[in-house]
């Protein structure tokens, strides 16, 4: 089983990895091909989307690299079409969800930027599951997870809906395609602590395959 990983070597080493504990192969790529090519597509975390793609100016977006973007939205454009597997993780939920004619909030006012780890790394919070959704049954009502986002979803992006939340602040931690194999989390699996959050990440990739080998 190959899964494409979207996005550069030098920034994905953590989700090879992540592929890796499971005797999956990754292939980092960017090319179209290469991805076509592929069982799967995972779209990993990153800097922020550029405002543009989701039709508003810049409010307080950072690390934009326009370039990247445009090559994740047309893999997972290409995906979609071939009704291949997708997971987005952090920035990848987000592309899933602009991709799909979604919004971003640019810019989340403290405290909740705060709590979400933006400035410090990692920040581990309690989360609330939707019940009968994909997460549900992995993990029951609820569990800890860990984000480092100043961003959230803000409109939903056609065919998604959010089965995860953050209690505190509302931020969707998760999403699920109605009728498509796409999943997304804005938390990090690939290196959640689970000593420190009691949640095993790899439940996630595991649920993920199976959506691969039906």
């Amino acid at each position: 089983m190959k899964i494409a990983i979207a996005g550069k070597e030098t920034e994905t080493a953590n989700y090879a990895t992540f592929l890796r504990s499971m005797n999956i192969t990754p292939a980092v790529t960017l090319n179209m091909e290469e991805i076509d090519a592929c069982d799967a597509l995972l779209l990993p975390g990153g800097g922020d989307i550029t405002p543009a793609f989701f039709g508003e100016n810049n409010r307080g977006s950072r690390n934009i690299d326009t370039p990247l973007d445009i090559r994740q939205l047309q893999a997972f454009d290409m995906a979609l079409k071939k009704k291949m597997p997708v997971l987005g993780i952090c920035k990848g939920m987000q592309i899933i969800n602009v991709g799909l004619g979604g919004s971003i909030v640019q810019d989340l006012n403290p405290p909740s930027c705060r709590r979400h780890g933006y400035d410090n790394g990692d920040k581990y919070h309690d989360s609330i599951i939707i019940p009968s959704s994909w997460l549900h049954v992995l993990y029951g009502n609820g569990i800890t997870v860990n984000s480092a986002h100043h961003q959230s979803l803000g409109k939903t992006g056609s065919g998604l809906m959010v089965v995860q939340r953050c209690p505190a602040d509302g931020c969707a931690e998760a999403i699920a395609h109605k009728s498509l194999p796409v999943i997304g989390v804005q938390w990090h699996p690939e290196r959640i602590d689970r000593e420190r959050s009691g949640t095993d990440g790899n439940k996630v990739l595991a649920y993920f395959v199976s959506l691969i080998t039906g």
